[in-house]
């Protein structure tokens, strides 16, 4: 058994523990709901621009016949692919981090993807985690803060759309953490370039189409060509927001079950302690008996 100088200090030390993790939980709760209003509020903006853009690709199709409407819907032989990973710049944030490894590393280094793999991480987790891979790297971005706007993301995009427009990559994915709620995040896979236009909602049959309620002016080839970057852009910036909500809900969570942790250990320690110290006075007592009854 310990000595009760020796549990004392263990004592402290978690005692100590418990209040920083206390205070990262604290801080991390603060952030966590304003995170969550950010990302649930984008919500509607980003489906009402899928919805569009099918109805878009749809009138399109109609009046141009053949062949893709805009440049970055163009589908070709995939000789490389660019993976956007969106990971947190800091740690202690539970299983969260290590599940977005694991769920791109599947995806970059899966033997039946076709061409090459390039990266274009965003974060500072994911740019030391894929490093160690000797993957190609077309960009790197760092410190987009608690509450990222869309200028802040907004290069991202450019890059990647860039890089799909020169011809330099024929795809490129989006791998983020989705937010379902404070305790369940989830890694999850879009495709980004090639743009794929969202099936046409309300058409049980084939082919059919669904009824729109406005008017494209001037006309759809021509809004379809300001949209394509704007949703390319909207669908990057929706996976930052979704992925700060997860970073923060995911530390709030871990932050909690430690400072638990560390309380239950701060009373076992105790119970240990005052164990030691009963059996420490019973040995002194008895040493004190014993004396005396030597001295009788």
């Amino acid at each position: 058994m310990a000595s009760t100088k020796e549990i004392r200090r263990r004592i402290r030390s978690v005692e100590n523990t418990a209040k920083i993790t206390n205070a990262l939980q604290l801080v991390a709760a603060s952030k966590m709901r304003r995170a969550q209003e950010r990302a649930l509020a984008a919500r509607p903006y980003a489906e009402r621009m899928r919805s569009v853009l099918a109805d878009l690709s749809s009138a399109g199709s109609d009046a141009a016949g053949e062949g893709p409407l805009h440049p970055l819907l163009e589908r070709r032989e995939v000789k490389e692919t660019t993976v956007i990973v969106v990971t947190p710049d800091r740690g202690l944030a539970g299983a969260l981090i290590s599940n977005l490894h694991r769920h791109a590393g599947e995806i970059v280094l899966s033997p039946d993807r076709p061409g090459e793999v390039s990266m274009l991480p965003v974060g500072r987790k994911g740019a030391d985690y894929f490093q160690r891979f000797n993957l190609r790297y077309r960009g790197e971005f760092e410190a987009l803060g608690d509450y990222p706007g869309l200028n802040e993301t907004r290069p991202i995009s450019t890059v990647a759309m860039q890089d799909y427009l020169n011809g330099e990559v024929d795809q490129v994915l989006l791998v983020y953490a989705s937010f379902v709620s404070t305790v369940t995040q989830k890694p999850a896979t879009i495709q980004v370039l090639p743009v794929e236009p969202p099936a046409v909602e309300g058409g049980a049959e084939a082919g059919s189409q669904r009824e729109i309620d406005y008017i494209f002016e001037p006309s759809p080839q021509e809004v379809l060509e300001e949209l394509l970057p704007r949703y390319v852009e909207m669908q990057i910036y929706q996976a930052v927001l979704e992925a700060a909500a997860s970073e923060q809900s995911a530390r709030m969570v871990a932050m909690r079950n430690a400072t638990d942790a560390a309380n239950e250990m701060v009373d076992d320690l105790t119970l240990e302690y005052n164990k030691a110290r009963q059996s420490q006075i019973t040995n002194e007592l008895l040493d004190i008996v014993g004396g005396v009854e030597a001295m009788v």
